[in-house]
């Protein structure tokens, strides 16, 4: 674990820097990457604890995510949709990042990106396959599958290292694509779909937990969670169930969880009580 202070001016560790990260690029070692989007607490801390290198969580949980995890390498996702003028974009930025967050990833444009890295951010763009904008690249496909398609790509990443990127997310690129543009970029390559060919390998915690009724092509569950989640959820529909009953037939509160008078006590109340004259006569 490394000391640093955060943006926010805070004393923490991390498990990763920058630098760290721009080590193992050059080292050809391979980074892992994993996301909270569900159960952000309990995914985040699984995440940190299960020795996985980074992790990434909307800028919204942002939060949650950090308080689970302390000491991890988190990219803060600031999304598209709600988020629309510069200034919105560049308010949300410092909010996490002066939280603690050591990444902003975006999809947005090369404008935004300038603008955030001109204060000092570390930014993550995104290249290839850009699932929101796959209606004007023809739709969800494959991405750096012919020459001029991965020179195409290239190029985009190019202009994210002169906008002031320090990473990109490469998905759905095809490896030997992937893997020349990593070569030729200093930026941190993140992918999804795209082989070996990147220095960190990203996939979805609930693709990697089998929380994913059709998993995408590029995607590969390690763990069999919905069998589990089913056995939750009826253990707590029967306990719910068991405690309503038992409130009905009078066998819930019982001895065990019910504070009495002692009888003295009682007895003294009920004479009390008797003497009492009603509060209207």
């Amino acid at each position: 674990m490394t000391p640093i202070y955060t943006f926010g001016g805070q004393p923490a560790r991390r498990n990763l820097t920058l630098r760290d990260l721009r080590q193992a690029k050059v080292q050809g070692l391979k980074l892992t990457q994993a996301n909270a989007t569900r159960d952000i607490a309990d995914e985040a801390a699984a995440v940190a604890a299960s020795g996985i290198d980074l992790l990434s969580v909307t800028s919204l949980r942002y939060e949650e995510a950090r308080a689970a995890a302390p000491d991890q390498y988190i990219i803060a996702t600031i999304g598209a949709p709600h988020l629309v003028t510069p200034d919105e974009v560049l308010r949300e930025a410092f909010r996490v990042a002066t939280a603690g967050a050591d990444c902003i990833y975006t999809i947005r444009s090369l404008q935004i990106i300038e603008m955030l890295a001109r204060e000092g951010l570390s930014v993550q763009g995104h290249a290839g396959l850009i699932p929101r904008k796959s209606i004007t690249t023809g739709g969800l496909r494959a991405m750096g599958r012919t020459a001029d398609e991965a020179l195409a790509i290239l190029h985009d990443v190019r202009r994210l290292e002169d906008a002031g990127a320090i990473a990109v997310e490469l998905e759905c690129v095809a490896e030997e694509a992937a893997t020349a543009i990593s070569q030729r970029t200093p930026l941190i390559t993140h992918g999804i779909g795209s082989g070996h060919g990147t220095d960190v390998i990203f996939l979805f915690t609930a693709d990697i937990c089998g929380d994913t009724p059709k998993l995408p092509r590029h995607a590969k569950a390690f763990g069999d969670l919905p069998p589990l989640r089913k056995a939750l959820d009826t253990e707590r529909r029967r306990a719910l169930s068991a405690y309503a009953d038992a409130v009905r037939t009078h066998t819930f509160p019982d001895a065990q969880t019910t504070t009495t008078m002692p009888p003295e006590e009682r007895d003294k109340l009920h004479d009390a009580l008797a003497r009492l004259r009603p509060l209207h006569e």
